[in-house]
């Protein structure tokens, strides 16, 4: 249905509605955790190279891809959490690496500084777990009230232009239609407009506690020393460069590689260079990981 998509949907459900899940392969596992507004899709590439040798575990989140898209679920950096937590006991991950990009910073961090002596190694692409006031002026628009429901709800306009203002390559037709496909309504937009809502830029805002204790727990991680590549798109408007040096000032052990000239959609411009870099960071094994 989807090109370069050869996989096998799972369910999980939960009280809200079925959070769908890939789980491909056998070996260490690797949970893979992606952001707004993109979907499991986005990892594609990934999932293929990397279950040869490993379990790769994609999640989408309530609201986006091919999970349930509930009206009344709250749609917090909170509840997302929650979400992939359940899924994580639910297939009693014991162990796992993780790779995340976009809002999937904050959210797999979010369970992983709750537990840092189970985690393997850390892949991070384009995204933040920690606070931060920048945000770009065209996803301000999306959050007026009103008018940034017509804008992403009603005409689509923060995952339609998405297609083409986070890649520097251009997306083939059939891919582009593949990320918009579980996008197609006024209702099935609903996670996306709530993302651009949830992003917590004052102390009152209600997720603002929940990305606070996010960023205070990544020392913990830092402390037990969790392996940690950053590949990051240097033409990102939204996660611009400044969020690259934050974490390399938070991880100085990290290994870094900076793709001047790709887009936020890092996987989609430089998958030919991140394919072998990926593979090569998790070719050692983990001790202590399950096996499918």
């Amino acid at each position: 249905m989807f090109p370069d998509y050869p996989f096998t949907s799972r369910y999980l459900q939960l009280p809200a509605g079925q959070l769908h899940y890939l789980d491909e392969g056998s070996g260490p596992a690797v949970v893979m955790v992606h952001g707004n507004p993109t979907w499991s899709y986005y990892f594609r590439h990934l999932i293929s190279t990397l279950s040869r040798n490993h379990r790769v575990i994609a999640v989408d989140h309530l609201g986006c891809g091919l999970s349930a898209k509930p009206q009344e679920f709250g749609y917090t950096l909170a509840g997302h959490i929650a979400n992939l937590e359940a899924l994580l006991a639910h297939l009693r991950l014991q162990r796992f690496s993780m790779v995340v990009h976009d809002w999937g910073g904050a959210i797999g961090f979010g369970c992983a500084v709750r537990r840092p002596a189970d985690l393997g190694k850390i892949v991070i692409l384009n995204s933040a777990a920690f606070r931060s006031t920048e945000i770009p002026w065209r996803i301000s628009l999306c959050r007026l009230p009103l008018l940034g429901g017509l804008l992403v709800r009603g005409l689509n306009g923060f995952a339609g232009p998405a297609r083409y203002m986070a890649v520097r390559r251009r997306l083939p037709r059939a891919v582009a239609e593949a990320y918009l496909a579980p996008y197609n309504s006024w209702r099935n937009r609903v996670a996306i407009h709530r993302f651009v809502q949830d992003i917590p830029l004052t102390v009152d805002h209600p997720s603002y506690p929940t990305l606070l204790a996010v960023e205070e727990g990544l020392a913990g991680l830092r402390a037990v020393g969790v392996p940690m590549l950053l590949l990051w798109g240097g033409k990102d408007f939204c996660f611009t460069r400044s969020f690259y040096r934050q974490w390399l000032e938070r991880f100085p052990e990290a290994v870094g590689h900076f793709f001047p000239n790709a887009g936020h959609y890092v996987l989609e411009d430089e998958i030919e260079r991140i394919l072998p870099l990926v593979s090569d960071f998790f070719s050692s094994a983990i001790a202590g990981e399950g096996e499918k």
